[in-house]
């Protein structure tokens, strides 16, 4: 997995039937440079040639599956196939759009390994928003826990998972900008990849005219299932505010428009339960504590890896493609019907 905060590769091993039964494995995260990370976001929104990139990106994949193999000590062969989610950099699925770059058949090939791509598109050609993805994989993850329960994933835009039992019981959104502002704000402004602990937002004030000029946005009218791209919201609104008072700003961004997703939900949950770097942010995490009025905990809490969960749902993921399970439903992505998706790329023999 390769997410929009740009912070490099999570990889993954669990075994899995690709419906209930999961037993996660080793993990590992290889962060990107800082040049490679500026090289993927001059290609964000399909700016500039993209091809190498891509390449680029791909062997870096490769490389982050020998080294889970080395930490876990197994071989390609003990491998059945793999899910490469690559590199968001357009998604735009109201216009029939999503883009993620990631050569499937190169990886195939470096790994000798079977690889399972482009879980989205299949989603999007018939109607569906493409995203969120993960949602069937915290079902099984959750399967045995009391519930509703939702699951919040904080990455660089945030989503909801509702929870109740089900597959069509599902409820699942983008809630709005999770991390990428934040981070876009302080690394143009410092150079730094994120604010840790919040400790830049905590020390500012939020502009509640600037607030509510990002809150006014379309995006938090339209009813789920939905979903955004990094670049629906801009940094420009942000004007001359200090590096503290706009990462304050948008830091509430984030947690006010999760207050604005529980009006959506069928029922009030019984827990919050947050996924994502998002919960490593200890200023956000209270905030979002104090405008829910609810308890927020780190997923850790039930034993599952956090780091590590959207890198096991691609896995899972990749399962269920190749068994022709569906991966997405009308009350997660508005896609027509329940439907499988993927593209399989075979080892070479």
């Amino acid at each position: 997995m390769s997410g929009t905060s740009l912070d490099g590769i999570d990889a993954a091993i669990i075994e899995t039937d690709g419906e209930y039964f999961v037993n996660p494995g080793k993990f590992l995260s290889l962060p990107y440079n800082p040049r490679f990370r500026e090289t993927i976001r001059s290609v964000l929104w399909e700016n500039g040639p993209i091809e190498n990139v891509e390449n680029q990106l791909t062997l870096q994949h490769a490389k982050a599956v020998s080294s889970l193999l080395e930490k876990a000590e197994l071989q390609a062969s003990d491998v059945d196939i793999i899910g490469f989610h690559g590199h968001t950099i357009l998604h735009d699925p109201d216009k029939g759009r999503t883009y993620q770059i990631g050569d499937g058949a190169l990886l195939a090939a470096k790994t000798n390994i079977d690889v399972v791509c482009d879980l989205r598109n299949n989603d999007v050609a018939n109607g569906g928003q493409g995203a969120p993805l993960v949602p069937l994989y915290h079902l099984a993850l959750a399967k045995k826990m009391d519930m509703p329960l939702v699951i919040l994933n904080i990455g660089g835009v945030a989503n909801i998972t509702y929870l109740n039992g089900n597959e069509l019981s599902l409820v699942a959104f983008d809630t709005g900008p999770g991390n990428a502002l934040i981070d876009d704000w302080v690394n143009s402004k410092l150079g730094k990849a994120y604010d840790q602990n919040g400790a830049i937002a905590s020390s500012g004030k939020v502009c509640q005219q600037v607030l509510n000029k990002y809150l006014s946005s379309k995006y938090f009218e339209k009813l789920p299932p939905k979903s955004m791209d990094r670049a629906e919201f801009k940094l420009s609104f942000l004007g001359d505010l200090s590096i503290e008072d706009g990462a304050a700003t948008l830091t509430a961004l984030t947690y006010e428009s999760i207050k604005r997703s529980v009006c959506l939900l069928p029922n009030r949950p019984k827990r919050w339960l947050v996924t994502g770097g998002g919960r490593h942010n200890r200023f956000l995490m209270e905030k979002l504590s104090l405008v829910l009025k609810e308890k927020v905990e780190p997923v850790e809490v039930v034993g599952w890896m956090g780091d590590a969960i959207e890198a096991q749902a691609f896995s899972y993921l990749a399962v269920r493609s190749k068994k022709k399970l569906p991966i997405t439903f009308p009350n997660t992505t508005g896609v027509r019907r329940p439907l499988s998706g993927g593209i399989l790329y075979p080892k070479q023999v």
